[in-house]
């Protein structure tokens, strides 16, 4: 197939996606001068403009609407048929396009992606690291890490492992030099969460439940949630292991540990197809492998 008429529609797509041609060429890594070149041809080629201009906006023409749609069935039927291609060859390669959410960045993929790549030699990665929302489909990722599973008829969803979550505060903090934690302990301080975990409940048999107060701080990135507590501004529930070398160096406490937090599980999220490419099953497979033993 045409590369640059593929790269073209692939520029077009993340513009019409993201409606704002700097964070398009940010998301694909060029310069807002070469996107609007791009568009620019598209629109010579098309005889019609494809998109509605102001200072503040970029929208979709009529014209544009219909453009979109077929950009995305032949950007579909091309990832189709090099993942058939890549079927064929004996050992997975190519450039493997992940998507995870930015708490993954403190370390959590460091393992499983050395090893891929050293199983591997033909397989280079491209990581984005992000705790927005991700389009899979749209942004032509291979594999996407989700805290939340997917249940979409065009995606396949990979259980990959279940984590602990843990309350903590800062060493210095006061709730840590408290000898047994109780209920009205948190009252005077501060509760700092996770967008996608506001409600916190604890639990311990023969005791009533304990629902953490409404956040006074809600964040939507793991690693600024952990900095915070780190510099002890409250308390927070944080994934275990992502903290764990911060709990044994004393950084980080521990409060309420004989009671139950919820865990939290973690899925691999990828476009269905009849068969799964091989350089995405075996990054599924690196994944699961490295994760259980965390």
């Amino acid at each position: 197939m045409n590369t640059k008429l593929l790269r073209s529609l692939q520029i077009f797509v993340e513009v019409a996606h993201t409606s704002n041609m700097s964070m398009a060429a940010k998301n694909l890594h060029m310069t807002v001068s070469a996107i609007s070149q791009q568009l620019r041809k598209l629109e010579m080629e098309a005889g019609l403009s494809l998109f509605n201009r102001n200072t503040r906006h970029i929208s979709l023409t009529e014209a544009g609407q219909i453009y979109y749609q077929t950009s995305m069935k032949l950007l579909e039927v091309a990832r189709n048929a090099q993942h058939a291609i890549e079927q064929l060859q004996e050992s997975p390669s190519g450039k493997l396009k992940i998507t995870a959410p930015e708490g993954f960045g403190g370390g959590l993929l460091s393992k499983p992606l050395n090893k891929l790549l050293s199983d591997y030699p033909k397989i280079s990665v491209a990581l984005e690291l992000t705790d927005d929302s991700v389009d899979v489909i749209a942004t032509g990722a291979d594999l996407a890490i989700s805290l939340e599973k997917v249940n979409e008829a065009n995606l396949e969803c990979s259980h990959l492992a279940t984590w602990d979550l843990l309350l903590c505060v800062a060493g210095d903090h006061p709730l840590a030099k408290i000898e047994k934690n109780t209920p009205s302990d948190l009252q005077d301080h501060t509760f700092l969460s996770h967008r996608v975990m506001p409600n916190i409940t604890l639990t311990k048999p023969n005791e009533a439940n304990i629902t953490l107060a409404k956040s006074r701080i809600e964040v939507n990135a793991m690693q600024a949630l952990i900095r915070l507590t780190r510099d002890g501004l409250g308390y927070a529930v944080l994934p275990e292991p992502e903290v764990r070398d911060l709990l044994k160096s004393g950084e980080l406490v521990n409060i309420f540990a004989e009671w139950n937090v919820p865990t939290y599980s973690v899925y691999a999220v990828t476009p269905k197809h009849e068969a799964m490419p091989v350089k995405t099953q075996a990054t599924v497979n690196c994944l699961k492998e490295s994760f259980s033993v965390l």
